[in-house]
């Protein structure tokens, strides 16, 4: 690994220049004015695939955006097989005064690469172009076989990426997924994540009367739809924090002792992150730590809520609807169709006769679990111990990556997410940024797990 980090360092200079090129292009997938620059985003992580050494690459149109596919032979017999999974479309930039640099000029201060883009995720997917251009530069080919997917609809929900993989399970075949798409722990603290949870997002429409009242005519006579929406959602949980949904438990996969032995060893302050948010307390599941709760428990909580009058001023009115948004967050091994249901029964069941009660299911993902002793967890571990010099922390993620069970799921493969970001880089926000020592630690972590992997036998 030595001659590949001393290539590393010598071009990091190039590597940063064209890392700026890209994140030059304004590649909004949601704004039908940039559909030419998501495209022109698409071929050019194309031709810096190919310039990295590898030819086949291929540019798949879709109804929507291209996705990118390249494949690298090894010509080692039973060699495992890489795929790696990343996007090059980002987030719209409003609002944009509050930038302090144009987003699609980047800027390098403070150590870090400031862009709409920089962390998420073209900062992360060039990174591994550029470690597979660094090993094949110095070693001539690769101990593993490569595939890379990386699309340009990630952004507005991967809309055609199912179909891609399900059409095309031959080529994407594989042994291990590799997903630079999430934070490391802390800044210095390498982590990687063995486990996602899952969603279930719901829309609650409770109607009263035909119309809006005068609440003095009317008020004591017809019931509220706001009033019997706020008694059901006040429902859904105890004073303990746990979800009163019958059946909510039923199938969820206990931390065991050793998960939660690691999440105590995380450095945590609880003091600093009540301070941060200007909370006097926490607030959560009895009997399990904020981190354990903000990633390996199931959550209910109330995203939006609507009813009645709520312009400036006053307004005597009983509301006709009352509406409210609600998203659970789901661990392994629930089931978002299972939970879905078992919300709808309940919603119904304790609603009162007065009103009626209609239950939107808007969309869910399954949560995903990757074996802590896989494959390429253990090559993952040992690649970033040559990167960070320290050993890696294993945690879980709060948040959700659908195509992570799309490739458990359809192609059968295991998940390593190998996240190089932090979550305090401003991501989907003014000012996203990366930290180019994050950016550099990341090719050479890189690197050492395609050399790590390639030491194993299929």
């Amino acid at each position: 690994m030595n001659n590949i980090k001393n290539y590393i360092l010598n071009n990091k200079s190039r590597f940063l220049e064209e890392l700026a090129d890209l994140l030059r292009i304004p590649s909004v997938s949601t704004a039908p004015e940039h559909i030419a620059d998501v495209a022109h985003c698409a071929s050019f992580v194309a031709e810096h695939i190919r310039a990295a050494g590898i030819d086949d690459v291929t540019i798949y149109p879709t109804k929507g955006h291209p996705i990118v596919y390249a494949e690298y032979k090894c010509s080692r017999p039973n060699a495992p097989t890489v795929l790696f999974y990343g996007h090059y479309d980002v987030q719209p930039v409003d609002p944009l005064n509050l930038w302090t640099n144009p987003p699609f000029e980047p800027t390098f201060r403070d150590g870090k690469v400031f862009a709409r883009g920089a962390t998420d995720d073209k900062g992360q997917i060039f990174l591994h172009i550029k470690a597979l251009e660094s090993y094949l530069k110095v070693n001539g080919e690769l101990p593993v076989n490569v595939k890379l997917l990386i699309e340009g609809e990630e952004e507005i929900g991967s809309v055609h990426l199912e179909e891609f993989i399900r059409t095309h399970q031959d080529l994407l075949k594989c042994d291990t997924v590799v997903v630079s798409d999430t934070p490391i722990y802390a800044p210095g603290v390498p982590s990687l994540v063995y486990g996602l949870r899952g969603l279930c997002y719901m829309e609650v429409t409770i109607t009263g009367p035909n119309r809006d009242l005068h609440s003095g005519s009317f008020g004591g006579a017809v019931q509220n739809p706001v009033n019997a929406l706020c008694d059901m959602i006040a429902t859904l949980k105890d004073g303990y924090g746990r979800i009163t949904i019958p059946g909510f438990y039923d199938d969820v996969l206990p931390l065991t002792q050793e998960e939660r032995t690691d999440y105590a060893s995380l450095p945590f302050d609880e003091e600093e992150y009540r301070t941060q948010l200007e909370i006097p307390f926490t607030f959560g599941e009895f009997g399990y730590s904020t981190l354990e709760r903000i990633s390996a428990r199931p959550t209910l909580d109330v995203n939006g809520i609507l009813g009645g009058f709520t312009g400036v001023g006053a307004k005597t009115v009983l509301p006709s609807i009352a509406k409210a948004k609600i998203s659970m967050r789901l661990v392994p091994n629930q089931d978002s169709d299972d939970i879905a249901q078992k919300f709808q029964e309940y919603l119904k069941t304790i609603a009162p006769p007065t009103v009626k009660v209609e239950i939107v299911n808007h969309h869910g993902a399954n949560p995903v679990l990757t074996p802590r002793d896989s494959m390429g967890m253990n090559a993952a571990r040992v690649a970033l111990r040559e990167a960070y010099n320290k050993e890696p922390v294993l945690t879980r993620e709060g948040g959700s990556i659908p195509v992570c069970l799309l490739f458990d799921t359809i192609l059968h493969a295991p998940t390593v997410l190998m996240g190089f970001g932090l979550s305090t880089e401003n991501a989907h926000s003014p000012d996203e940024h990366f930290l180019l020592d994050n950016f550099e630690k990341g090719i050479i972590a890189t690197a050492a797990f395609y050399d790590e992997m390639g030491k194993q036998s299929i």
